[in-house]
C-alpha cells in the first residue's frame, strides 16, 4: 500500500473533461510511476540540501537542528514492513514534510528570541488549578483529555449519521442487534460467574494467609490488594495441579500435532490435507506448503503456507492467519490460499520442535480461521471466506477448533513422547482439562467488566457531564467485580488501547459473544456423542456447509441458525467453564 500526503494527487483531466465523463477516474500504472518518481526526486534533493547546509553552516543552530537529515539517511537500511501495524510505508517516510510523527528524529526548533509574556488571568481558581495540573503532567503524560475528546467526537459523529450514540452505530455492522442484547448476555453470565469468582478469591486469600507470612494475617490485611491477587491465584494454581509447561512439551512435537490435527480435519470435515513442499516458492526454508482436497470428489479445493518457527531477527511475534489468495469468480481465483503463522521453537539438532500446550491451542485456533477462508463456497471476493464476516462472529471457527484440544481421542492421536513414543499420562491430561476451568469465575467477571465499561462509555456516558470515565469504571466494577474494586489511583482506562486506539470500541463484548457461539457449536458434537463417529461426521459436514462455507454474504445469525437450528445459547459456555 502506498501512502500519499494530502497535497499529492494523481493527474486528472481538466474540469470540463471531468464533467463530461460518467465513470470514476482511476490512476494508471504510468500515473503512479509519475508520482513515485516525483517523490523520489524530492527526496534526493532534500538530502542534497541538508548535506550542503550542514557543510555551509557548521556552527549555526543547535547541535540537533539538522538531526532530520540523519533520519532520512537511515532509510537506506529500511526493511519492508512485517505486517506490524506500527510500520509505515516507505513512501510515507519519504514525505516527512507532509506527515507528522513519522520518525523520532524530528528537527529541534530554533529557539525564538526571549520576550516578556503577558500575565495570564484565570476566571476561577479551578481553571488555574487545571492549568497547573496540565503543566505538572507534561506533554504525553496525561491522556485523559484525549480520551474525553475521542468519546466526544464519536458521540458527535454518530449523531450526525442518525444514531442515538456511538454504540448503536457500532452495532449496526455487528451480529449483536442492540446494546440491550449485549447487556442481557453479560448479566446472564455474571449471575453464574460472580459466586464462583468470590469463592476463587477466598481460596487465594486462604493460601496467602497460610504461606505469605505475618503481613497477610487477618490483623494486618483484611483482603488481598489488586497487586497481590494475580500472584496468589497463580500460586494456588501451581499448588492445585503441580503441572509445569516443560513437563508437557516432550509430548507435543510439531510434526505429530500437525498429523493429528489434519486427521481431525479429515474426520469431521471430509477434507484431506497433503504436504506439497517444493511445489511453490517459499520465503524461508522453514516454511511448509499444504494442499486441501475434498475426500469424496478428490478435488483440490485450497492450499496454505505454514510458517511455524520464531525468527526474532526478521519476524514479529505472535500468531496469525492471513489471506494470500481469496476466492473470487471475477478474478478467476477458484483455489483460495492462506498463510498460517506461528512462533514456536525451531528444531535443534535431532530434537524436533516441541510445543507448549497453549501453542497447540493457538495452532488449532489459527487453523480455524484458515479453514473459514479456504473452505468458502462464496464466489464474490468481498464476502468470500472471512471477508465481510461481522466483527463479533469472525472468531467462531477459531475458538470452535480450540475445543478439540480437550477431546481425548483427538489429543491422544498426537500426544506421544517424541523419544519413547509413550502416550501422554492420563493424570496429565486430566489436569489439563481441570486447568481449563481454573479461575474462570474471576476471569469471566473481568472480561465482562471490560465489555460493559466499553459499552457504557459509548452509549450512556456524557463526556461533557460531571461523571468522569473513572467514575464509570468504578460504577460498573461495583456490579461486575465488587470483590475487587479498583483503587482510587487506578488508571487502567488510560491504557485500554482496545477501545481507544484499536478496533474494539463498543465491541469489546465480541470476545464473550464469540465464546458463546463457539461453545454452542461444539455442543452440537457433544450432543451426538464425541465417540459417535457417524454422528460427528454428519455434524461436521453441516458445520462445513454453513459456518465454514457461507462467508460474509449471509448474516451470521442466519448462518448459525442453519447449523444449529436455533439462536446461540450460553449454556454450553457455562458448562465448559465449570459455571453451570
Amino acid at each position: 500500500f502506498f501512502c500519499f500526503p494530502a497535497s499529492s494527487h494523481f493527474p486528472v483531466p481538466a474540469p470540463q473533461q471531468r464533467i463530461a465523463t460518467t465513470r470514476p477516474i482511476h490512476p494508471t500504472i504510468a500515473q503512479i510511476a509519475t508520482v513515485i518518481t516525483a517523490k523520489m526526486t524530492r527526496f534526493i534533493v532534500s538530502c542534497m540540501l541538508c548535506l550542503l547546509l550542514s557543510v555551509a553552516l557548521p556552527n549555526s543552530g543547535s547541535p540537533n537542528q539538522f538531526a532530520h537529515a540523519s533520519s532520512i539517511r537511515s532509510l537506506s537500511s529500511y526493511s519492508p514492513p512485517n505486517n506490524n501495524n506500527n510500520d509505515l510505508p516507505i513512501i510515507a517516510l519519504m514525505n516527512t514534510t507532509n506527515t507528522t510523527n513519522v520518525t523520532s528524529h524530528a528537527p529541534t526548533p530554533v529557539a525564538a528570541p526571549t520576550t516578556a509574556q503577558p500575565t495570564k488571568h484565570y476566571e476561577s481558581p479551578d481553571e488555574e488549578k487545571e492549568e497547573e495540573e496540565k503543566k505538572e503532567d507534561g506533554a504525553g503524560k496525561n491522556n485523559v483529555p484525549i480520551i474525553n475528546e475521542i468519546l466526544k467526537l464519536r458521540k458527535e459523529m454518530s449523531g450526525l449519521l442518525g444514531f442515538k450514540n456511538f454504540a448503536e452505530m457500532s452495532l449496526a455492522s455487528k451480529m449483536a442487534p442492540d446494546v440491550a442484547a449485549v447487556s442481557n448476555l453479560s448479566e446472564l453470565i455474571l449471575e453464574k460467574a460472580l459466586p464462583a469468582a468470590k469463592k476463587e478469591l477466598a481460596a487465594a486469600l486462604a493460601l496467602a494467609r497460610e504461606a505469605g507470612g505475618d503481613q497477610y494475617s487477618e490483623a494486618n490485611l483484611e483482603k488481598l490488594m489488586p497487586w497481590d491477587t494475580s500472584f496468589w491465584v497463580e500460586r494456588l494454581k501451581e499448588k492445585t495441579f503441580e503441572l509445569k509447561e516443560e513437563e508437557l512439551k516432550p509430548y507435543f512435537a510439531l510434526d505429530a500435532v500437525l498429523t493429528g490435527m489434519f486427521e481431525l480435519i479429515e474426520r469431521i470435515f471430509g477434507i484431506e490435507v497433503r504436504a506439497a513442499n517444493g511445489k511453490v516458492e517459499v520465503w524461508h526454508p522453514d516454511v511448509q506448503f499444504f494442499e486441501l482436497y475434498d475426500k469424496e470428489s478428490g478435488e483440490h479445493v485450497a492450499s496454505f503456507y505454514l510458517d511455524p518457527y520464531s525468527r526474532p531477527a526478521d519476524k514479529r511475534g505472535g500468531a496469525w492467519m492471513a489471506d494470500c489468495v481469496g476466492k473470487s469468480e471475477a478474478l478467476g481465483n477458484d483455489i483460495p490460499v492462506a498463510y498460517l503463522t506461528c512462533n514456536g521453537s525451531p528444531p535443534v539438532g535431532d530434537k524436533p520442535s516441541l510445543m507448549a500446550f497453549r501453542e497447540v491451542e493457538t495452532l488449532f485456533h489459527e487453523t480455524g480461521h484458515g479453514l473459514q477462508h479456504m473452505l468458502t463456497r462464496a464466489t464474490v471476493g468481498d464476502v468470500a471466506g472471512i471477508n465481510g464476516v461481522e466483527w463479533d462472529a469472525v472468531e467462531l471457527p477459531s475458538q470452535f477448533m480450540e475445543n478439540w484440544c480437550y477431546d481425548k481421542p483427538t489429543v491422544y492421536g498426537f500426544a506421544k513422547h517424541y523419544e519413547t513414543g509413550e502416550p501422554l499420562p492420563e493424570e496429565m491430561f486430566e489436569k489439563l482439562k481441570q486447568q481449563k476451568t481454573f479461575g474462570t469465575g474471576m476471569m469471566s467477571c473481568r472480561q465482562l467488566l471490560f465489555g460493559v465499561v466499553d459499552m457504557e462509555l459509548h452509549s450512556n456516558y456524557d463526556p461533557e457531564g460531571d461523571e468522569s470515565i473513572f467514575d464509570v469504571q468504578r460504577r460498573m466494577a461495583g456490579i461486575y467485580t465488587p470483590y475487587g474494586m479498583p483503587v482510587d489511583e487506578d488508571r487502567f482506562l488510560c491504557g485500554f488501547s482496545h477501545i481507544f486506539a484499536g478496533g474494539y470500541s463498543a465491541g469489546y463484548y465480541s470476545y464473550k459473544w464469540a465464546e458463546v457461539m463457539s461453545a454452542d457449536a461444539f455442543g452440537a458434537f457433544e450432543e451426538v456423542g464425541l465417540d459417535n463417529e457417524e454422528g460427528v461426521r454428519e455434524v461436521g459436514r453441516k458445520f462445513r456447509d454453513t459456518v465454514l462455507s457461507l462467508g460474509g454474504g449471509v448474516a451470521p445469525m442466519d448462518v448459525f441458525k442453519q447449523f444449529r437450528g436455533r439462536e446461540p445459547s450460553p449454556e454450553a459456555l457455562l458448562r465448559h467453564n465449570g459455571l453451570a
